[in-house]
């Protein structure tokens, strides 16, 4: 059995119109032949937080314990996740000016969440024809109209 077969397979975007304005966030998730489509709004929000959300309600839908190939178009969240949140932890979720985390909140809460699996972090660049991202991003836009 190849070990590929137990991997998760997870694209996650978000959107926002204004920024701040309304905001939406959608998942796709693909595992071995099954496709899920996750998504979700919020009235008043940014990019960065819709992008974070994704992430968050991605995992959320998981069970813990797994292996997954995470690719966002968000350097944010995935410079985050792979880089500036050792020192942020470290510093007490301060930044290098002393000053809060933006989104810390969410930082945390994905920090939490992020334990509890085996994530390969990936950055993709977004509108660039990579099919599954693109969904990604449609779930997002067309979650803000339901808003």
């Amino acid at each position: 059995m190849n070990n590929d077969d137990n991997i998760i397979n997870i694209w996650t975007d978000g959107a926002c119109s204004g920024n701040p304005g309304p905001g939406g966030w959608g998942v796709l998730i693909k595992y071995k032949k099954s496709i899920k489509k996750l998504s979700g709004s919020e009235d008043d929000t940014t990019n960065n937080r819709m992008e974070m959300t994704a992430v968050i309600n991605a995992l959320k839908y998981l069970e813990t314990g797994l292996t997954i190939n995470l690719y966002t178009d968000s350097k944010y969240v995935k410079d985050g996740t792979t880089t500036w949140i050792h020192n942020w932890k470290k510093n007490n979720w301060k930044n290098s000016n002393k000053k809060d985390v933006k989104n810390k909140d969410l930082w945390i809460e994905l920090d939490l969440l992020s334990q509890n699996y085996n994530i390969n972090w990936n950055w993709v660049k977004g509108h660039s024809g990579n099919i599954e991202n693109d969904i990604a991003d449609k779930l997002a836009t067309e979650a803000i109209k339901n808003i």
